[in-house]
């Protein structure tokens, strides 16, 4: 009959033992065992012996054979999505031992290896999913979650392996096997068979590439793919294979051969063998020197370093030796580990045997020798000690030591005493650092041992650092010498300086901010997620930066953290699946919400999100049923949403979606883009297509214009998905209509992407037959042209939208035409027409009626561009007063209408018109609420524009370099979007500071650039065009004649088109030049009927100088 404590052994529960013994429980009193019985064990080990007495089967008994422990009883489940670890373990040569063998031998022998691999799979927690025979197929990952499954995978096969070599056949053949591991993506869960032969099947190419691994393994060796040899990388030595070409796979897969485990001293020392830089700690680390300052002088301290998991407590540490390193003091490094919760002082007896330097493979007298020179430096008696710390180290000391009598008990007691008097002693040779890692993982005599040495710390020199996860209570903080250290998440800047320092060069904005929002300040995931990145494909190298190769995915979840993720959710169950839900809805669900979806009652729904708060998975605000739930961490939420099937999200989503709207219609409302969401979610693209249009109107007409792009880019990419037909195209054009709208305020009227949306609306609209629509298109793409400054092609674009119009009779689409109209008609310099136009619009626009055009056409209010453009035909026109009276109207209206895209082109403006009137102090308070704005609702042009206007500004202050270099910037940046219209004027107004600073060559140049412009029909000012060049030439040679006919080629055009103040600046220039040469009278008789028009705006600089400059004549 098998022995209870063998069995419990098998189990990694052999502490209980003495327990089952006392209690007179043997192998047939096992199997009658409830959980009442077991109900003074803790929970963990109390689960372990339920299922492995459940799986216990009724013929155990034989004479190679053990109990057999598979895998947790499982109820019945749903598939899931998760990252499985596989591992595929092999009987060698069973085929060939089954021709010498009797049957019923070759059972035994199939019974006891079975029973040995299925132990050790139990005792790392993993599930034995199939025995098969002489094969064994175990998952690690499902159906619990653990943070380190590939770990326990490695682990349980090296025990495995050496499990099966220890067994023997009856003819003495020893046993043994072989094992591959693989880890990846897979679907687990599905019910598979019926009856007896029914199974949870696993599904993707993670199971077959394990079994074509344990293929090619060796007899008594462990094979693992690359993917799990990445997790694991460091905590176990390995050789590397290389790439092999398996059956089934078209290119050739990594695979190494474990050897053992690696010889480091914690588990961060071998995950982290190249630690990233602090960043973000300088107050903690700064704690702990202070801290270890006041240990030094004798005063010990303990330092409780809390957090949850990666958030850093390991790695402050490790800093805080970095630190010291030049400082004489000990090191003593405690690790508490999760495979060893129930193994006696298991950090005490790791350190002490590396603090001694035992070797395992050495005689035990070598290793004596080593546990008593190291026991001499601080321990008194030697006789007692040594026996009591050789047992607890399994060094054999027969014939050395006197056997101790002693009680259980007492030994415990006196053993523990003994390493504190190790401490004791050694802290009197120098100060000493100690640290006790993961004690949430710590084993109940270890915590005993801590609790003693923390009782009498305060008079050593001694920094105790214990760090911990939240879930851990500790005892000890009412001490005074003990401080409580939490660490919370990093903030944005130092999460992305963890960034820099691990991609080593700057990385994309999009792909930067991704990673923040995904991994909200814990550095691991930070850390892990920009590997993940750089190994993804996602970047191309430019030498000091990387760019995007393509458009960028939502960022995958890395391997690395996927475990440590879904074990937070395993942990729980009868939870789990209201999380998937919620997770479903979002980072945020409601209470309401999730109870409609759920479709349980309040009760049972309360009581389950409060299972859920209680674990720290989520968050809550507010008090049921109005609360809000919020996931800890967006990461846990991904995982919880990742782990449903597809076909199950999209169900879900579709509940979600219908409850919206039926139960919610102020959310359908309010948030388009949310139902949007779950539709398209649900694979339901006709009603997604729909609210993203409605999401993308609704952010343009809030100017919330990255959002409004982001909304309609969407619903194009949705909008492919459904069947030709009428409504199709409409819908298409809508979208394409918003999108060029909102990308003219984002991006610039010039911009490629406006000239692409209108074009392809006016394709479908054309192909469609919908005039109204392609009026809209035919809008945009006239507005394209003209920014750009094909004058020609946006005035025969404008006229075909006014013969729309007026076939129409439709008000609306007749003002938006004479809109289009009023803006070419003005940059062509024909000051006439652009007056009529801008006459109907003044005229006929109706702000309650005709506002609502702004989020149909060119994102900004016709009523208030007419007005914009009438202030600039007044001040032409030799109206400077009546000017800024039309641009103070202007901004009112803007103000009004509340549409910032609008104010901002009407301070524009109201700048552009104080700058003409040479008052810069003005033009400098307006500029600053233009750019102020314009940086808040990110409007590219108008940013340039107001970079453009400082440097006016400046200029006319008499800041001339400062204001030169101002306007390079902005006519650089105006350029670079494309933008043509009024770039003449900007290049002339250049050219005038650089005839100022002496720079007349340069001012040519760019007065040429300008001159050329009126080839594609632009002659906005062209006057001052040309008595800047006469200008420019008197300053290269004021004996120049050609400078007198530039004069009066202005003079002349100014006067023949009617722009007063452009004959008066003529005038001037024409007049000092005729003085110069000794022709006052000359002077007199151009310059006196000029300025005896004016009626107005006589205190303006222009006009002060012709009094000026007339006063002088006499």
């Amino acid at each position: 009959m098998p022995d209870v404590a063998s069995w419990l052994a098998r189990l990694g529960l052999d502490k209980y033992a003495e327990v089952f013994t006392a209690n007179e429980v043997d192998f047939d009193a096992l199997r009658h065992l409830t959980e009442q019985d077991l109900r003074e064990l803790p929970i963990g080990p109390r689960r372990k012996i339920l299922a492995a007495i459940a799986a216990l089967d009724d013929d155990t008994a034989s004479p190679l054979s053990s109990v057999p422990v598979p895998g947790p009883v499982l109820p019945a489940r749903e598939a899931e999505r998760r990252q499985l670890t596989v591992m595929f373990i092999d009987l060698v040569g069973s085929t060939e031992l089954s021709q010498r063998l009797d049957p019923e031998e070759m059972r035994d022998v199939i019974r006891a290896y079975q029973t040995a691999v299925s132990a050790e799979i139990a005792r790392y927690e993993g599930y034995v999913a199939k025995l098969m025979g002489d094969g064994v197929l175990a998952y690690f990952g499902w159906p619990r979650a653990h943070e380190d499954d590939a770990e326990r995978a490695v682990r349980a096969s090296l025990a495995a392996v050496a499990a099966t070599a220890s067994l023997t056949t009856l003819l003495g053949e020893r046993l043994a096997a072989r094992v591959g591991i693989a880890t990846g993506l897979v679907v687990v869960g599905d019910l598979i068979g019926e009856g007896s032969a029914q199974e949870e099947a696993v599904t993707g190419e993670t199971p077959n590439l394990a079994a074509r691994l344990q293929a090619m393994a060796d007899p008594d060796t462990v094979v693992v793919a690359g993917g799990t040899h990445r997790l694991v990388l460091g905590l176990f030595d390995a050789i590397d294979l290389g790439h092999r070409h398996l059956k089934g796979f078209a290119t050739p897969v990594p695979a190494w051969r474990i050897i053992g485990e690696a010889d480091t001293e914690g588990r961060f020392d071998a995950l982290h063998s190249v630690a990233t830089p602090l960043v973000g700690r300088t107050e903690e680390l700064g704690l702990l020197v202070q801290r270890w300052q006041q240990a030094r002088a004798g005063k010990g301290q303990v330092v409780l370093l809390s957090g949850e998991p990666g958030i850093g407590k390991s790695r402050l540490t490790a800093a805080l030796e970095e630190l010291l390193s030049g400082e004489p003091h000990a090191r003593m490094r405690y690790f508490c580990s999760p495979y060893h919760i129930n193994s006696a002082l298991y950090p005490v007896t790791k350190q002490l045997a590396r603090a001694a330097g035992l070797v395992q493979s050495d005689r035990s007298d070598t290793n004596l020798d080593k546990l008593e020179t190291l026991l001499r430096q601080g321990v008194s008696d030697i006789a007692e000690a040594v026996p009591l710390l050789a047992e607890l180290l399994s060094i054999e000391t027969t014939g050395r030591c006197a056997p101790l009598k002693l009680t259980p008990q007492a030994r415990r007691s006196r053993t523990l005493r003994v390493l504190i008097q190790l401490l004791e002693g050694l802290a009197t040779l120098q100060p000493i650092v100690m640290s006790v890692e993961d004690a949430h993982w710590i084993d109940p005599t270890s915590s005993e041992w801590l609790d003693m040495l923390i009782d009498g710390l305060q008079d050593l020199p001694v920094l105790l650092i214990v760090t911990f996860r939240p879930e851990f209570h500790p005892r000890w903080t009412l001490f005074s010498y003990v401080t409580a250290l939490p660490l919370s998440r990093l903030d944005r800047d130092q999460g992305s300086a963890i960034i820099d320092r691990v991609a080593g060069k700057a990385l994309p904005n999009e792909v930067r901010n991704q990673i923040l929002a995904k991994t909200e300040g814990v550095p691991l995931f930070v850390e892990e997620l920009t590997k993940t990145v750089l190994e993804s494909g996602l970047l191309i190298d430019r030498g000091d930066h990387y760019v995007l190769s393509g458009q960028l995915p939502s960022l995958a979840i890395p391997s690395t953290l996927h475990d440590s993720l879904m074990a937070r959710l395993d942990r729980f169950p009868p939870v789990k699946e209201v999380a998937q839900m919620g997770a479903c809805i979002g980072r945020i669900f409601q209470h309401r919400l999730l109870s409609a979806v759920t479709g349980y009652d309040d009760a049972r729904l309360e009581g389950i999100l409060q299972q859920l708060e209680e674990s720290e998975l989520v968050f809550r605000r507010g008090v049921p049923p109005e609360a809000t739930y919020t996931f800890k961490h967006a990461l846990v939420q991904e995982t919880a949403y990742q782990s449903l099937l597809k076909s199950r999200r999209q169900q879900i989503h579709a509940v979600i979606a219908s409850e919206l709207k039926v139960q919610f219609p102020q959310i359908a409302e309010a948030e388009p883009e949310t139902l949007a969401h779950h539709y398209a979610a649900a694979g339901l693209p006709q009603q997604a297509v729909a609210f993203w249009l409605k999401a993308g109107q609704q952010a343009l007409e809030r100017s919330a214009h990255p959002e409004a792009i982001a909304n309609l880019d969407k619903g194009l990419e949705l909008v492919a998905c459904l069947p030709d037909s009428q409504d199709r195209l409409r819908q298409e054009i809508k979208l394409q209509t918003a999108l060029g709208v909102t990308m003219i305020s984002t991006r610039g009227f010039a911009s490629p992407e406006v000239l692409r949306a209108f074009s392809k609306a006016r394709t479908l609209s054309e192909k469609l037959g919908d005039r109204d629509q392609l009026f809209v298109a035919l809008c945009g793409e006239a507005s394209y042209h003209l920014i750009s400054g094909n004058l020609r092609a946006a005035d025969e674009l404008g006229l075909q939208c006014l013969e729309l119009a007026r076939s129409s009779g439709d008000h609306a689409l007749l003002l938006e035409a004479h809109h289009r109209q009023w803006v070419t008609k003005f940059y062509m310099g024909d000051n006439a027409a652009a007056e009529h136009h801008l006459d109907h619009g003044i005229t006929n626009y109706d702000r309650d009626r005709d506002h609502r055009l702004t989020y149909i056409y060119t994102g900004h209010d016709p009523g208030v561009c007419c007005r914009n453009y009438s202030a600039q035909m007044l001040w032409l026109r030799g109206y400077p007063d009546q000017a800024l009276e039309r641009c103070r109207d202007a901004v009112a209206l803007a103000e009004e209408v509340s549409h910032p895209f609008t104010i901002a082109q009407a301070l524009s403006n109201f700048t552009d018109i104080y700058l003409l009137r040479h008052e810069p102090d003005k033009a400098r308070r307006t500029l600053c609420k233009t750019i102020a704005l314009s940086r808040e609702f990110g409007l590219a042009r108008e940013i340039s524009e107001g970079r453009f206007q400082l440097g006016w500004v400046l200029a006319e202050e008499g800041n001339l370099m400062e204001g030169i270099g101002e306007m390079r910037e902005g006519i650089a940046a105006i350029t670079a979007m494309g933008v043509a219209a009024g770039l003449q004027h900007n290049l002339c107004v250049l050219a005038q500071a650089c005839v100022e600073c002496g720079a007349a060559s340069e001012g040519m140049d760019l007065l040429e650039q300008g001159l050329s412009m009126t080839e594609s029909g632009a002659k906005y000012r062209l006057p001052e065009l040309f008595r800047t060049k006469g200008e420019l030439l008197l300053r290269q040679n004021p004996d120049d004649g050609t400078a007198e006919s530039w004069f009066k080629r202005a003079v002349t055009m100014a006067r023949d088109e009617g722009t007063k103040s452009l004959e008066l600046r003529a005038a001037l220039s024409l007049a000092r030049l005729y003085s110069n040469r000794g022709g006052d009278r000359e002077a007199l008789d151009l310059l006196a009927p000029v300025h005896a028009w004016f009626t107005e705006g006589l205190d303006t600089r222009d006009l002060v100088e012709a009094k000026r400059l007339l006063d002088q004549f006499g």
